[in-house]
Formats: C-alpha cells, sequence, structure tokens
C-alpha cells in the first residue's frame, strides 16, 4: 500500500493503558504534532487494564475496522518496554500499526489482512534521546507522525518474518472442537470469546443453532442467538457480538458472573442436537 498524499493519511488513532491522570497520551500527542501538524488524532481509549495485552488487542480489533483505510494505528501496551522486543509496525491491506512486538497488534492486522511487518530501528524516525521507560513517545508517535507524512514504512527497518503472533489471536479446530479462549468480559458481563463468526461458519453453525459450550467445568447448551431477547430474563445464550466475535451472555444479566469465567480461560465450541 503506498501513501504519499499527506491529505490521506491525516488520521492516527492512540490506544493505550496510560490513563487520563498522567501526562503520558498528551506528550505522546504533541510529538505528532510538532511533526505533523495537520494529523487528525482520535482516541480509541486509554483505559486498558495496565499490562493487560489481550484486552488491548480485543479493543483495538473492535474499534479499526471502522476508520477509513489508510488510518495509522498507534496502541501502547507494553510491559516489555526496555527490553529486547522489538518496536514494528504492521502493514496491512487497509491500515497500518505501530506498536510493540508483542502480539498487541495482531488480532486486529490479521483481519485485514498482513501484508509486510518491519522492524523499526532507524533512528533518523525517533527521537533524539529514546527513553528505557517511555517508547510510546519516544518511537511510536513520531513513527506514526513520518507515516502519516507519506515516508513508505520500508524506511523505518527491515521487514522481519518472525513477529510475534499470540495464541490468543486464533482459534483452532480438533475432534470436531472449536477451541478457544476468553478473550474480553464487558462491563455487561458477556464473555467474548476468540471464535470468530467465520470459524462457526467453516463448521456449519449458523444463527439459530444450538452450541455446546465448555467452560471452565461447566458444559451448556445454547442457542446461538441473532439479540438477547430471543431467550428469556436470567437465561444464557450464545451470540454474535458487535466486533464478530461468539459471545456468552445472559439476557439482562452477568455472564461472567454466572459462569465464574476471566479472561484467558479455555474455550471449547462445538454443534449440539437441536431440540
Amino acid at each position: 500500500m503506498k501513501i504519499v498524499d499527506e491529505a490521506i493519511v491525516s488520521i492516527i488513532t492512540l490506544l493505550s493503558d496510560f490513563g487520563l491522570k498522567d501526562p503520558y497520551v498528551a506528550e505522546m500527542k504533541a510529538v505528532i504534532l510538532s511533526i505533523h501538524p495537520q494529523a487528525r488524532i482520535v482516541d480509541i481509549t486509554h483505559e486498558i487494564e495496565k499490562f493487560n495485552i489481550r484486552m488491548g488487542a480485543f479493543v483495538l480489533a473492535s474499534a479499526t475496522p471502522h476508520f477509513p483505510a489508510g488510518t495509522i494505528h498507534v496502541a501502547v501496551v507494553d510491559p516489555g518496554v526496555g527490553t529486547k522486543r522489538r518496536p514494528i509496525i504492521v502493514e496491512t491491506k487497509r491500515n497500518f500499526y505501530v506498536g510493540p512486538d508483542n502480539g498487541l497488534l495482531m488480532l486486529a492486522a490479521q483481519k485485514e489482512g498482513i501484508s509486510h511487518v518491519y522492524h523499526v530501528n532507524n533512528p533518523q524516525y525517533m527521537l533524539p534521546r529514546v527513553s528505557r521507560t517511555f517508547h510510546g513517545r519516544d518511537i511510536f508517535a513520531p513513527v506514526a507522525a513520518h507515516l502519516a507524512r507519506g515516508r513508505p514504512p520500508s524506511e523505518f527497518g527491515p521487514e522481519i518474518q518472525d513477529y510475534a503472533f499470540p495464541e490468543f489471536a486464533k482459534a483452532h479446530v480438533r475432534k470436531g472442537e472449536l477451541l478457544g479462549e476468553v478473550l474480553h468480559i464487558d462491563d455487561f458481563g458477556n464473555i467474548v470469546s476468540n471464535i470468530s463468526a467465520e470459524n462457526l461458519e467453516k463448521m456449519d453453525i449458523y444463527e439459530g443453532c444450538s452450541l455446546r459450550v465448555k467452560l471452565n467445568s461447566k458444559t451448556l447448551t445454547l442457542k446461538l442467538c441473532s439479540a438477547y431477547g430471543e431467550v428469556a430474563a436470567k437465561t444464557p445464550l450464545a451470540i454474535i457480538g458487535s466486533s464478530d466475535f461468539l459471545e456468552v451472555s445472559v439476557n439482562q444479566g452477568s455472564a461472567s458472573r454466572m459462569l465464574k469465567a476471566k479472561i484467558g480461560d479455555p474455550l471449547r465450541v462445538s454443534s449440539a442436537p437441536s431440540h
């Protein structure tokens, strides 16, 4: 994807676990605007749970499809900052992703089709002094700004193939079951898995079907619904959520509380006979 017109690549999004009490987010924006004053900066969120790469990956993958093609997404949930983990640019068929090589970017990037991944090591596109603890400001922000000004990603460093691709980014099929895990639990208590609608379709599972869901020590038979109201209040169900992932929910209740689920729990899904 060759982008050279600043007017096309003027949107830069930011996602982090920095919170808003400290000056960190403002410092990143200041760096971007110092390099590219015309940039349009959009905050996805800065309230990712501290160091929670899964949560950051899910929120990023949920938000990014709704931005225009050519958007540059900067995501920083980086417990390995200052170690040998690499700063990277992921070029997809639609957008760019800038952040640490710890799997944070890959759930979103794979949905768009990964074209190239580059290790950022060219100091020309970093701040003159790179701290050990704030690569968001000193590396990722200036990289995003220079990308937005039209610099080709190949100028930032060499292309790599051995980038981190986390287990939570992909469900697996084994013996007629989809093997996934809990990716996120939202404020309603919905249990969001990493099993996509596409994964289910490949198993010939569609809305209206019955699913057998194994979560922790519990096995449930749930209808794959198109709306929460298809079952009675306080009744569990399965549904494809707005982010296109399978969710286990309770109509007007909390599935996570009912099932004592937490992020990272394994989840097994298969087709169940309809009654």
